[in-house]
């Protein structure tokens, strides 16, 4: 049931929006991680957690960026907002919320509830 579709170019420009602000953020948090600030003892603890957040929101940041320009190269194939589970479209409340979006919220909690699942197994 896969229908093609085309990004209007209100999507187009919202992602583009999208991986643009998720890029400078990217980068800002990337020097911000190369400055190595002096620190006195009671510092470090703090210094070394506040590292470890940064570390993460740029992992999340980098995966962001490529979801992005993944829906990029999805809207040129014409397949942009359709389902890669279902083959439905995805809602455009959703893709207006989460432009980067490749299932739609059916099988996103789907799959969600299975990793949770498969995560409490022994």
């Amino acid at each position: 049931m896969n229908k093609n579709k085309t990004l209007t170019q209100t999507e187009r420009k919202e992602l583009e929006k999208e991986r643009e602000q998720t890029a400078a953020e990217l980068g800002r948090l990337r020097e911000y991680l190369r400055v190595e600030p002096e620190r006195t003892s009671d510092e470090v603890d703090l210094e070394v957690y506040e590292r470890e957040k940064n570390l993460a929101l740029v992992r999340r940041l980098e995966q962001k960026l490529e979801e992005i320009d993944y829906a990029l190269r999805t809207a040129k194939k014409g397949t942009y907002g359709i389902c890669e589970r279902c083959g439905k479209p995805i809602d455009p409340a959703r893709l207006k919320a989460l432009p980067e979006a490749t299932l739609c919220v059916k099988c996103k909690n789907e799959l969600e509830k299975a990793a949770r699942r498969a995560a409490l197994k022994p």
